[in-house]
């Protein structure tokens, strides 16, 4: 695998990997970092890909692995399997599912509110893809998406406030 074909694979894997290890971590910031990991570990281990597996449940065990990877070394005492189960428990109950769906809906209900733009760019970024790469699509400046984004985050988080949800 050469470096355009990392390109590709990035512009085809990109949000599904950003939105799977959002879901693991429920971190943004953390689920960026494992991407760019996830995408270096391919990059160095491209040569050894045999093609028992697509491409893309190869890219989703690099992912995988590396989201595990950093549990342990966030809590180097407790095994793997712990932490993991851990974290599904965690997030699995009915009542923490019930409230996250009423919350969803209540931002897309919001979002629909605000006029197609900001909300098409608040669900670009949320799928994640770039300024850049939303700019771009939505034939703005790149500066036009992120103050967009910024002003309507901040709308919906004191909607949001106002109707009790924290």
């Amino acid at each position: 695998m050469n470096i355009p074909e990392l390109d590709e694979l990035y512009a085809l894997y990109r949000a599904d990997l950003y939105r799977y290890l959002c879901r693991l971590t429920r971190d943004s910031a953390a689920a960026e970092d494992l991407l760019s990991e996830t995408f270096l570990r391919a990059l160095k281990g491209a040569v050894t890909f045999r093609g028992e597996s697509g491409v893309k449940t190869w890219l989703f065990t690099i992912a995988r692995n590396a989201w595990c990877e950093s549990l342990r070394r966030q809590h180097p005492t407790v095994s793997t399997d712990e932490l993991v189960t851990a974290q599904y428990l965690a997030d699995d109950t009915l009542h923490t599912h019930t409230e996250t769906r009423a919350l969803l809906h209540r931002v897309r209900e919001l979002l629909d509110g605000y006029g197609d733009r900001p909300r098409n760019i608040v669900l670009l970024r949320a799928q994640g893809y770039s300024y850049a790469e939303i700019a771009a699509r939505l034939d703005i400046t790149e500066n036009s998406a992120r103050v967009i984004e910024h002003r309507t985050r901040a709308r919906l988080r004191a909607d949001l406030t106002k109707e009790g949800y924290e």
